[in-house]
């Protein structure tokens, strides 16, 4: 049997620099937040849970007809670790590792997360991990081994923490789209090939 992980897409923050909802923004004809669960869907994984918070209702409805879990942060203020740990635990029980994606890495298609899949499939013990721009960071692969780690997680660290941790065998794919994620409306001119929609 092939081992297949599953996607928890992050999408709990409130946009505060960007100045609203930036999830809800038209790229192509589609939300930002509906295009990332296409591209999580894209690399054939297990299943995929969207991690929503700030803007639930609004975003809830952007994932309409789609085959996604969602998992409710309510503590979202408490950063992107609570984000995480909502995704972990709304895993199933089997769940052999957890390819975390933020839901405004807009450059990011299902091919580089296929890539990140079949490294991870080689050594399905490790972490891989996407660097881009001599910095490692998500889309990244946990394996179960590091749940419990991950539930430990406090703050907006996120699992930068686990990377540079020297306990964990961490390998890396060069992603290069994993360098541009949108924190300000002007971030979004900076992504290669995308056009944005009134």
């Amino acid at each position: 049997m092939i081992l297949r992980p599953w996607v928890i897409l992050l999408a709990a923050g409130g946009s505060r620099r960007f100045g609203g909802p930036k999830l809800l923004v038209r790229i192509q004809r589609e939300s930002l937040l509906r295009r990332a669960a296409r591209v999580a869907l894209g690399c054939r994984p297990a299943g995929c849970v969207v991690v929503l918070g700030a803007h639930a209702r609004r975003l809830e409805r952007e994932l309409r007809g789609l085959p996604v879990r969602v998992a409710i942060n309510r503590r979202w203020r408490a950063g992107l670790s609570q984000s995480l740990r909502a995704g972990i635990g709304a895993l199933p029980r089997g769940a052999p590792a957890a390819l975390v994606l933020l839901a405004d890495q807009a450059a990011i298609g299902p091919a580089d997360l296929a890539l990140l899949i079949a490294a991870w499939q080689r050594e399905p013990r490790a972490i891989v991990a996407a660097r881009a721009a001599e910095v490692r960071g998500p889309p990244v692969v946990l394996p179960r081994t590091t749940f419990g780690a991950l539930r430990r997680l406090r703050g907006d660290a996120g699992a930068r923490k686990l990377l540079a941790d020297p306990r964990w065998r961490v390998i890396e794919v060069e992603i290069p789209g994993a360098a541009w994620d949108v924190d300000q409306p002007t971030d979004l001119t900076q992504i290669p090939g995308f056009r944005v929609l009134p």
